[in-house]
C-alpha cells in the first residue's frame, strides 16, 4: 500500500533559484514529482557552506516531514515510486541508501574501495547510474543488506531517530568523507544501516585525486584511526 507519511528531501547547491530548477539534475527532477504531495523540497540555494551545517540544520529542525533525505544536486531521480521507496527501506533500516558495502576496513579510502583503493566487489550492495538521465547502471550488488558504510550520494533517515541517538554530521567534513564519518557515527550510536532499490542518475562519478579530497582523507584519518 502507498504510504501516507510525507517525505522531505534537503539538498545544498551554489546555484540561484531559476538555474537550479532549469539546470540542476535535482531541480528537473523535482518538477517532473511534482504530482506527488507527499514530496516536500528544502533546498538550500547560492550556498557557500559544508553539507553537514546544512543538513544537521534539518536534523536539529523542530518543523517538517520526520522523513529526510539528504542528496546531492547533480542526482536525477528516476522512481515515481520515490516517497514510497524511500519509506519502505526505513521500515527496515534506520539509514538507507542506494549503494553501500557489507564491511568496513581499516584505512579503506572510499565506501566502495579497500585500503590499496581497488574495488572491494565481493562486499557491496547496491545500484547507482551515473553521467547523464536514465545512465548506465552501476551494479554493486544485490540491495536490501546491512552495511557498514553507505554512499552519500542520498542519505535517508527518520529525523526523530537520529535526534534521539544523538547522532550529527561532522562539519569538519564540509563535502568528502563526510558520509563516511556519519556512517561510522551511526553505527557506533547502535544504528542500522542499508541499502534500498532506488533508482537515480549522479552526474558525477567522484573525484579522488583532488587537494580537498586529500586532505579530508587525512583528516578521517586521524579522527578514526583506523
Amino acid at each position: 500500500m502507498p504510504t501516507e507519511e510525507h517525505v522531505e528531501i534537503v539538498s545544498a547547491t551554489r546555484l540561484g533559484p531559476d538555474d537550479f530548477n532549469a539546470d540542476a539534475p535535482l531541480g528537473q527532477s523535482l518538477g517532473r514529482l511534482h504530482f506527488d504531495r507527499r514530496l516536500k523540497a528544502r533546498i538550500f540555494l547560492n550556498n557557500t557552506l559544508g553539507l553537514p551545517l546544512v543538513y544537521n540544520q534539518r536534523i536539529q529542525s523542530p518543523s517538517g516531514p520526520d522523513v529526510t533525505v539528504f542528496i546531492h544536486d547533480d542526482v536525477w531521480i528516476e522512481d515515481p515510486f520515490f516517497v514510497d521507496r524511500i519509506v519502505e527501506g526505513l521500515d527496515h533500516f534506520d539509514i538507507v541508501g542506494v549503494a553501500g558495502n557489507q564491511r568496513r576496513a581499516p584505512h579503506q579510502p572510499s565506501w566502495h574501495m579497500r585500503e590499496d583503493r581497488s574495488l572491494d566487489r565481493d562486499n557491496l550492495s547496491g545500484s547507482v547510474s551515473h553521467g547523464r538521465p536514465f545512465g548506465a547502471i552501476r551494479h554493486f550488488g544485490p540491495s536490501g543488506i546491512e552495511c557498514e558504510l553507505l554512499d552519500g550520494v542520498l542519505l535517508a533517515a527518520r529525523r526523530t531517530r537520529l535526534w534521539k541517538a544523538g547522532v550529527r554530521f561532522d562539519p569538519a567534513f564540509t563535502f568528502d568523507f563526510y558520509d563516511m564519518d556519519f556512517c561510522r557515527t551511526a553505527r557506533a550510536h547502535g544504528l542500522r544501516l542499508g541499502t534500498w532499490p532506488i533508482a537515480i542518475s549522479h552526474r558525477s562519478a567522484g573525484n579522488f585525486a583532488s587537494k580537498e579530497w586529500e586532505a579530508a582523507r587525512l583528516r578521517y584519518f586521524d579522527k578514526w584511526k583506523n
